[in-house]
């Protein structure tokens, strides 16, 4: 092998390896996330992100992604519904941004629910008392709250997740 061959070969090798090395990067697309523990929503809460900020994906578990900043500082599962491929830019202008849509709202627009559905079940159903309805969705629930719900009830995940 001569040596013009040897140097075609390995920048040939190069420009195939580092595209498959390169990192893949993920921005949050909820107003906000919980990082957990384990893979798993009832994984301990380890730190919270935000709307637009981007991470480098370390391992993924079915549909639960492990992220990490780029110094490592920040470091957890999340489930994927929270994050997406594409850049996301916070642009300042005239008006107040609109804030990101929250996990509940993306569920629920996933599941083709949305407030022009409600308003429509809402017309259709007149005789149901939605009062309940309203009092759960201002109920919340503190990390440490569903921590010791979870104990009592004996469920616990492993730190590495459920594979």
């Amino acid at each position: 092998m001569t040596r013009h061959t040897a140097i075609v070969i390995f920048v040939l090798c190069c420009a195939l390896v580092s595209p498959a090395m390169a990192a893949k990067k993920m921005s949050v697309q909820i107003r906000e996330g919980k990082l957990r523990s384990a893979p798993s929503f009832v994984g301990s809460v380890v730190g919270t992100v935000k709307y637009g900020d981007r991470f480098t994906v370390a391992d993924t578990q079915g549909d639960w992604i492990r992220i990490e900043d780029e110094n490592s500082k920040i470091a957890g599962w999340i489930h994927k519904s929270a994050l997406s491929t594409k850049r996301i830019k916070l642009k300042a202008g005239k008006d107040n941004a609109e804030v990101a849509a929250s996990s509940g709202e993306l569920a629920l627009a996933g599941k083709g629910f949305n407030s022009d559905v409600e308003a429509e079940f809402k017309s259709k159903n007149k005789d149901v008392d939605f009062s309940w309805i309203d009092k759960m969705e201002k109920i919340v629930v503190t990390p440490a709250e569903a921590a010791a719900f979870l104990k009592q009830g004996e469920v616990a995940v492993s730190k590495g997740g459920a594979k």
